[in-house]
């Protein structure tokens, strides 16, 4: 599977009412650091609503780049009618925030080595 597929397909099980940041999407789909990659994924989605690319969202609850409708103004509104909170223009993460967690990265046979 592409990142690309990886991602689409990660973001499919994100609940209306909830969203997730860019970086947080990178790491779950094992890639930490490729937050871009995935906004590039989000600009080129194919397949809006089914994927909903308007739940991904800047990590202190920025939105960024949306083209459907009038840009960030319908990702706003679409946000707000699935339940998402807002502080300002901003995502209130304390309350919106997709809480699916990281894997923990596998350990390696020299951890016993690994000094903490």
């Amino acid at each position: 599977m592409s990142f690309k597929e990886e991602v689409y397909t990660l973001i499919r099980t994100i609940p209306a009412g909830k969203v997730a940041t860019y970086g947080q999407v990178a790491a779950l789909v094992g890639h930490p650091g490729a937050a871009r990659a995935v906004g590039m994924a989000m600009k080129t989605n194919p397949d809006a609503p089914r994927t909903p690319c308007h739940r991904i969202v800047g990590s202190g609850g920025s939105l960024n780049g949306y083209s459907a409708g009038e840009g960030l103004k319908t990702k706003k509104e679409i946000l707000l009618k699935e339940g998402v909170f807002f502080k300002g223009n901003r995502v209130d993460l304390t309350k919106s925030l997709w809480e699916k967690q990281v894997p923990e990265a596998p350990k390696s046979k020299y951890s016993k080595w690994i000094k903490k």
